[in-house]
């Protein structure tokens, strides 16, 4: 496949694990996932997950609500590494759209990942605010999408030919499985963010399916044998 997989995770255990895997070739984050995780002390979290990429991509999401300190706190991340992406959403709490934030970011060389992306408009002016800057990335949360039962691979299409004349790249965004991940490549979609577990489903891409079924039958079997089940 020629989607870039980045893994999505702030389990520093995993996370040093999947650096030494090869088809993975970036990392993300995000608030959601590090408190999920346990993590108490942001700065510390960031600066260690920045030794353990190897140099890597690494998406960090900034967390204030309120403009000015999501520009401060975007300068200290992206003084971490010259690999980090510094995610801003792409309007606050408040639903006030923080595309002139973006603007200035991109404008001073701190490459971005406009991130909780759902509509082209959004995806338009994003990639406005982004001219003129570093190549960074758009963050379409594809699999949100779909979770409203709308289809996300038309979104995700237009997403690709509106940034076919930039230099940023398009993630596709909240996976549910691994199919999204063979859906991403098929369109050419750029990268698409996985978290650890269903990375580990990667294994079953390509499997012959009545081998597949097979598998099932047996694991079925054994869970009950293993649990001594009569009737």
């Amino acid at each position: 496949m020629k989607v870039k997989v980045f893994a999505d995770g702030a389990d520093l255990v995993g996370i040093q694990n999947l650096a030494s895997n090869p088809l993975i070739q970036g990392f993300t984050t995000n608030p959601t996932l590090m408190k999920q995780a346990g993590v108490a002390d942001y700065l510390a979290f960031a600066r260690e997950v920045v030794g353990l990429v190897g140099g890597r991509p690494l998406s960090l999401e900034v967390f204030s609500d309120e403009f000015p300190e999501m520009n401060r706190q975007a300068k200290v991340l992206a003084s971490l590494g010259s690999n980090v992406n510094v995610k801003i959403p792409v309007t606050n709490t408040r639903a006030e759209s923080s595309m002139s934030l973006v603007r200035e970011l991109a404008s001073e060389g701190v490459r971005v990942n406009v991130t909780a992306v759902f509509t082209i408009p959004q995806v338009e002016a994003a990639v406005a605010a982004l001219d003129g800057g570093p190549s960074s990335f758009i963050s379409v949360f594809a699999g949100r999408i779909a979770d409203a039962g709308v289809d996300p691979i038309p979104t995700m299409k237009s997403t690709l030919q509106i940034l076919s004349s930039t230099p940023h790249e398009l993630i596709w965004a909240s996976p549910r499985e691994v199919l999204n991940v063979v859906q991403a490549d098929q369109i050419g979609c750029h990268i698409i963010t996985v978290t650890h577990d269903l990375i580990k489903k990667f294994s079953s891409i390509g499997k012959d399916l009545d081998e597949f079924s097979l598998d099932t039958v047996k694991m079925f079997a054994n869970d009950a044998a293993l649990a001594g089940y009569t009737i």
